[in-house]
C-alpha cells in the first residue's frame, strides 16, 4: 500500500513464495551483515507503516534503520512509524514479484521525496537487486556498494539472490556469508 501525490497503490494479493522466499533472504542478508559488524547498531521493521500525516503513506516490504535514534513503540502510540515523531529510516526496500514498474517508479519517486537514504528493488523473476542512493539533490541514482550497509557490494547481494534458482534462501544466506568471512579474514 502507498499513497502520494494524490494516488493510492493497495495491491490485495498475498505474498506469494517468491516474494517471501526473498523477503527472508534479504532480511538474513541485514542479519549476516550486522553478526560482522556487531559494533553498529541496526533494527529491520519488515513490511511496517510508514507515515507522513496528510502528504505520504506506504508499506515498504524491508525496513532498515542504523545507529541511534531507532523508533520503538510505546503502549497509546500508533503501532507505525511517523514521521513527525520518528526519523527516517536509512534503507528501505521493494520485493517486486509482480510490481516491478510500479517499484522503480512510483515507489522510487516517493521514497526520494522523503529522502530515505538508500533504496533497494528486488526483482523475483530477474533475481537482480536495483540499488540507488539519495543524491544531495533528492534524485536516486545507482549505486554499486551499500552505503547503509558498509562495504557491501550490489553484485554480491546479486549473486546471492541468484542461488535461489537451484537452492533455498538459507542456503543463499549460507553462501553469502562464507563470502563475507572470506572477504574480511586478515591475510596470513
Amino acid at each position: 500500500m502507498a499513497f502520494y501525490k494524490g494516488w493510492l497503490w493497495v495491491d490485495l494479493e498475498a505474498e506469494g513464495l517468491g516474494h517471501a522466499s526473498f523477503s527472508d533472504l534479504i532480511t538474513a542478508i541485514f542479519f549476516i551483515w550486522a553478526f560482522l559488524h556487531p559494533d553498529v547498531v541496526l533494527q529491520s521493521y519488515g513490511r511496517c507503516v510508514i507515515e507522513k500525516p496528510q502528504t505520504h503513506a506506504c508499506v515498504p516490504d524491508l525496513l532498515l534503520y542504523k545507529g541511534e535514534n531507532i523508533p520503538k513503540w510505546q503502549p497509546g502510540e500508533p503501532r507505525r512509524i511517523l514521521l513527525s515523531r520518528d526519523r527516517l529510516p536509512d534503507l528501505v526496500g521493494e520485493i517486486a514479484d509482480t510490481s516491478l514498474s510500479i517499484d522503480l517508479d512510483e515507489q522510487k519517486q516517493l521514497y526520494a521525496s522523503l529522502g530515505i537514504a538508500e533504496y533497494w528493488v528486488i526483482d523475483v523473476k530477474g533475481m537482480r537487486l536495483f540499488a540507488f542512493g539519495l543524491t544531495e539533490a533528492g534524485a536516486y541514482e545507482t549505486i554499486e556498494m551499500s552505503r547503509i550497509l558498509t562495504d557491501l557490494p550490489i553484485a554480491l547481494v546479486e549473486k546471492t539472490l541468484e542461488r535461489l534458482a537451484e537452492d533455498t534462501n538459507t542456503a543463499a544466506a549460507n553462501w553469502l556469508m562464507q563470502q563475507l568471512q572470506t572477504k574480511t579474514k586478515p591475510a596470513s
